[in-house]
């Protein structure tokens, strides 16, 4: 049986998360603006919670296109309110508007939002080496960095535990711990 990060725990969902999602670097913009809204959503509740919903978020945000959020109006957002498909937090709702607005204005600035957010990174994945869930940081400098250029940028929902959990999400950190057949050590180790 292949040996996996504690979080992932023996949930179907979980499972296929971690082994196809979490913690691969992800490049394509709305890709990247889906995570960012969800990672925010998620704020204070189980990421399982949010995951369960996923398919709902996608709906009701139209695919998470940044073009069609960034121009929702309120009658829009009345209307999320009451989907019950989705967290309807007002705050996080209007938030995700908010943000679709700033994340268009990074892509227009540096071309894409992927060339931006890769930055806090310089570019490449940060690979860790935890040995137990316990020992990975809940934020980090560099999330802590982003969490401020995001907000000075004029996004919500971006604290800097928000931004780690983003970074894991997309490949900018890869925390699989030790333990973990998707730790990036695991390969060169099967080798040696």
């Amino acid at each position: 049986m292949l040996e996996r990060c504690q979080w992932a725990g023996p949930d179907p969902l979980y499972i296929e998360y971690h082994d196809h999602e979490w913690g691969r670097p992800h490049h394509e913009d709305r890709h990247l603006f889906e995570m960012l809204c969800l990672e925010g959503a998620q704020a204070g509740l189980s990421w399982i919670t949010i995951l369960k919903r996923r398919d709902n978020y996608r709906r009701a945000f139209d695919e998470f296109d940044p073009k069609l959020v960034s121009q929702y109006d309120e009658a829009k957002i009345q209307s999320l309110l009451k989907d019950e498909g989705i967290i309807r937090n007002e705050r996080k709702i209007r938030s995700v508007v908010k943000n679709a607005q700033a994340f268009l204005r990074i892509q227009e600035a540096y071309g894409s939002f992927d060339a931006y957010i890769w930055q806090f990174v310089g570019g490449t994945p940060v690979l860790n080496n935890w040995p137990t869930h316990e020992d990975v940081p809940a934020y980090t400098e560099e999330s802590t960095a982003m969490s401020k250029d995001l907000k000075k940028r004029g996004f919500s929902f971006v604290g800097p535990t928000i931004c780690y959990a983003y970074m894991q999400a997309t490949g900018m950190v890869n925390d699989h711990t030790m333990n973990c057949f998707l730790y990036h050590g695991k390969k060169d180790e099967a080798q040696a």
